[in-house]
This record gives structure tokens, sequence and C-alpha cells, in this order.
């Protein structure tokens, strides 16, 4: 059994030295052989929730196994570029959602470049270079004439044109990291710049161009987090649903009107928080869901109905915990971690306060 480097997963009332250590245990002990990590063991796995195990993992100096992670995602891309959006337990050849998701597809950029900056591998980089590109070539092939992402693709081509304001806010982060593995190759990519650049405007100004999702907590924090708002705009969003998501002392509603907070939410929340300065209240949301850890895993419960007092659903997943360690991360100044969700080793005037 490895040693995860917990210096910088150390916050206090959040986790100990040796609380993070059995956190990132637990993720390892959910990845399978081949480099699948699922939910939990029996679960489906998707991409953007194994990428954001993976992500943790690195975080925590387990370099080899979240190598394994981006490894098992080359293996199985879709000739089209692509993932399925979900595998019984991790099995590429048992797909139990075959529509191709965008931000599922596209997240495999912030992955990679987080991988890069944590480990400095220009092998690796080389490597997973012809599967990013794929995959953002493939989701490019959805971005729509007022530059949102169109939500999914099927098997038979058909497209949902639809976009989603969380979908696209993630995509927008994709294709920044995506463009800093570019320039890192020194290998231009001038359209994906435009795309961005396309996507970022209808993110920030044109709300009608996305499915009115305003009551689930994602699509409130999002842009923020994922770099298309900045400075007092991203303020001022996150002020004006403050009180609408929080719940003190619980964490952050998943959707309104739900009695429901949930592990990842919150965790995500106070990533954003902290890519605003605002840290102290980062931390205080990450001790509020410390009612979610389970003692005896250090995986974190989905989500806790607090008009019922139930842990609903009934589920240690490890994307949740994964969100959990690298929001820690992030305060503890784990820099790949840092530079990744704060914009920084980015392509100039690409970084989100430059807009």
């Amino acid at each position: 059994m490895t040693t995860p480097r917990t210096e910088h997963l150390v916050l206090p009332g959040v986790l100990t030295s040796e609380q993070a250590a059995q956190t990132v245990h637990a993720i390892l002990a959910g990845q399978r052989e081949d480099g699948a990590i699922p939910w939990f063991r029996g679960h489906h796995l998707d991409p953007w929730d194994h990428t954001e195990a993976a992500m943790a993992l690195d975080a925590a100096g387990e370099h080899e196994a979240a190598e394994r992670a981006y490894e098992w995602l080359a293996r199985h891309q879709n000739t089209d570029g692509s993932w399925y959006a979900a595998y019984a337990d991790g099995d590429f050849a048992d797909v139990t959602d075959r529509a191709r998701e965008t931000n599922f597809v596209a997240y495999i950029a912030v992955g990679v470049w987080h991988h890069y900056l944590s480990t400095g591998d220009d092998t690796f980089l080389d490597r997973m270079w012809p599967v990013v590109y794929a995959a953002i070539e493939y989701v490019l092939r959805l971005q729509q004439p007022g530059g949102q992402i169109g939500w999914k693709g099927e098997d038979d081509g058909a497209v949902t044109a639809d976009a989603l304001l969380t979908g696209s806010s993630s995509v927008h982060h994709a294709l920044r990291c995506a463009l800093a593995i570019a320039e890192q190759r020194e290998e231009p990519q001038p359209d994906w710049e435009l795309a961005v650049g396309a996507l970022r405007h209808a993110i920030r100004r044109h709300p009608e161009r996305f499915l009115d999702k305003d009551r689930y907590s994602m699509d409130w924090y999002y842009p923020v987090l994922g770099g298309a708002l900045s400075g007092t705009e991203a303020k001022s969003r996150l002020e004006e649903g403050w009180n609408r998501f929080v719940v003190p002392g619980l964490g952050v509603r998943c959707v309104i009107p739900n009695p429901w907070v949930t592990g990842g939410e919150s965790a995500e929340l106070a990533l954003t928080l902290w890519v605003l300065g605002e840290s102290d209240r980062a931390l205080e949301i990450l001790q509020s869901i410390q009612h979610l850890r389970d003692v005896e895993s250090g995986l974190y419960w989905t989500g806790y109905v607090f008009e019922d007092d139930a842990i609903w659903p009934r589920e240690l997943t490890t994307w949740t915990a994964g969100s959990v360690l690298l929001a820690v991360a992030a305060l503890g100044g784990h820099e790949p971690t840092c530079a990744v969700f704060a914009g920084t080793h980015l392509p100039g005037g690409l970084a989100p306060d430059c807009c």
C-alpha cells in the first residue's frame, strides 16, 4: 500500500492527515485493475466523474494510479473521439448509456493538463495529445451558431442541439486546458481559440441560449468555476444565489426547492469560492459537509435530506470524495490544482480575469 502525500490535504475541521490518506486509499480501492474508476464497485463509470477521481489521486501524489485512469480513456475512446455516458462497473464492453455527452467528452483535457502539471511528464502529454485532440474536435462539432455547446450526440448520428449552462461552462474550462496543452506542444489551435471565445460570450451574455435549469445549483456557480465569469460579475452572481442554495451548517442544495444537500455540489462551490479569493467561506462550506463523511470508509455520502434526517441516496462515491480532495488541495496550495482551477498556466488572453 502506498502512502499518499497529504501535507496539502490537511484542513482544520475538514481533514486530518490520517483522514486524507484514508479517503485516498478508498478511491484507490474503488479503481479497477484496468484503471477504470466507477462511482463505486458494481455501479457505473461516467467519463467526467472518472476524471474527477483521477485528478484527486494526482493531488495526493498517486500519479501511477491516475495515469492508469487516463490510459483507460485512451484505450476505449470511440472512433469519433467521444466516450459513452455510462459503462457498468467500468467495463467498456458493457455500455449502459450510449449517449455521448459533450461535457463528459471534453473533460479529459482538464485531467490530462492537471496530470502534466503534477508530474511534468512530457511523454505522457505526447501520448495523450491525440486523445485530447479527437475529444475536443468531437465536442466542437456540436457547437451551435450562438457559441453554446449542444448537449449530446447519439449512436445514430443524431444530435441534441439544446445546450446546458453547466455542461457548456465545464466545456469552457476544458477548452482552455486543451489550449494550454496545445501551447505546451507548440501546436496552436486557432479554431479552438475562436470557439472558446464564442462560448464564453454565450455564457456571459446570452442565458436564453441554454435550457432553463435555474433550479439547479450547478447552473448558479459553474459559469464561475468554469472560468467564463470572473471578478465582480462572478461575485455578484454568487451573492444573488447564496440564500437560495446554501443551507448554513449543512451544505449546498442540489436543486430548489428540495431539502437535499449534496457533497459534490458543496465541494465544487467551495472550490469556486477559493477561485474568487474567498477562502474563509470556502472553508466554512467544506466544514459544513463533514456530516456526510463515512468514518469507516473515508468516503462521502452523496447527499442528505435534512427535513427527514436521512442519508440519500445511500451510496459512497469516488467522485464525491474526489471533489472534496480537490477543493481541499486548492485551499492547501497544491500548485497544479490551483493552476488548473484558477486559470494560471493558460495561454495569454484565456485566463478568466482577462475578459
